[in-house]
């Protein structure tokens, strides 16, 4: 065989060799579209919002329903649904169960831009039952067993331990007409730093503390990651500390409060310590985007492919 003639074909067998070994790395390796698809399930409940993904699905819930499915997502929620017409809170119910998302918590939309918990006020406790009384219409439709409450503002001319018992005695009484009902409130601690100034509950600890007053099984706190990074840091020590009391976790990341892996907290070390704790709740995704459009929502999608735990 000539030189020139051996050259060429050592050559193309080369190029053979490296176009299989491409295709089997490519085949190996699925692309983020195919790592994101509903053939592979996240293995914690996050839960986007029905919202979070307009650039894909539109403003209609049930094809944010299907669209949340279809990325592998096992839960959905949305916090404004006590606020949607009865019918729609069943459409959407039904739609979820069909794809088999459960729904996260709901907010009892009870106006915490000034005091409301923190008062012993006969006006203030005919609001609370007009709200639970609504909550619970919610839970008959939908099958959602979480509401969520923001007790408000302090009172700046109350002594704290007055409004801690205020709180206290209002949310035995929100309880009493729901708890029957297998219906619980989840306190969210917010913070005041960045977001939030002037409201009663900001810490965990005091979430928890209240929890314990209150003495009912359906009294339960939210450790929104985010707020309490802010407020408190020290997140997995303090989930373990309030565990038996949490009801609900919201994720964020700071700072920016936008998807998992933007920021400075350890999301990986923290879902895999829930994955071991065997944390089968919702986990609702309370954040922006840390880029706009499609591309943004992407992200999100792929940041939780980075951390969760497998």
């Amino acid at each position: 065989m000539e030189r020139r003639n051996f050259i060429k074909q050592a050559a193309g067998g080369i190029l053979l060799a490296g176009a299989a070994g491409m295709a089997a790395e490519a085949a190996a390796s699925p692309s983020p579209q195919s790592r994101a698809s509903n053939s592979a399930k996240f293995t914690l409940k996050y839960a986007p919002s029905l919202g979070m993904f307009r650039e894909h699905a539109g403003k209609d819930p049930i094809d944010h329903l299907r669209f949340i499915a279809d990325q592998g997502f096992r839960a959905a929620y949305d916090l404004g649904m006590i606020g949607r017409p009865p019918e729609e809170q069943e459409k959407i119910a039904g739609e979820a169960r069909r794809l088999g998302l459960e729904l996260g918590q709901f907010s009892f939309k009870i106006d915490w831009s000034g005091c409301t918990f923190v008062l012993n006020s006969a006006d203030i406790k005919e609001m609370l039952k007009t709200k639970m009384l609504a909550g619970l219409e919610v839970q008959k439709r939908t099958g959602i067993r979480k509401g969520l409450v923001v007790p408000g503002h302090y009172d700046a001319k109350l002594h704290p331990e007055y409004q801690t018992a205020n709180v206290i005695e209002n949310l035995r009484m929100c309880l009493d007409i729901i708890g029957p009902h297998g219906l619980e409130i989840v306190l969210e601690p917010l913070n005041t730093l960045t977001n939030h100034p002037g409201l009663f509950l900001t810490r965990t600890t005091q979430a928890k503390m209240i929890c314990v007053a209150v003495g009912r099984h359906g009294c339960k706190l939210v450790d929104d990651l985010y707020h309490q990074q802010v407020t408190e840091g020290n997140l997995i020590p303090n989930l373990e500390a309030c565990w038996e009391y949490i009801g609900s976790i919201h994720v964020g990341d700071n700072p920016g409060r936008n998807e998992p892996t933007t920021g400075e907290i350890n999301y990986s070390t923290i879902f895999r310590y829930l994955h071991e704790r065997h944390y089968d709740d919702v986990i609702s995704l309370e954040h922006g985007q840390s880029r706009p459009g499609k591309e943004g929502e992407r992200a999100i999608i792929d940041a939780y492919r980075e951390v969760d735990p497998h």
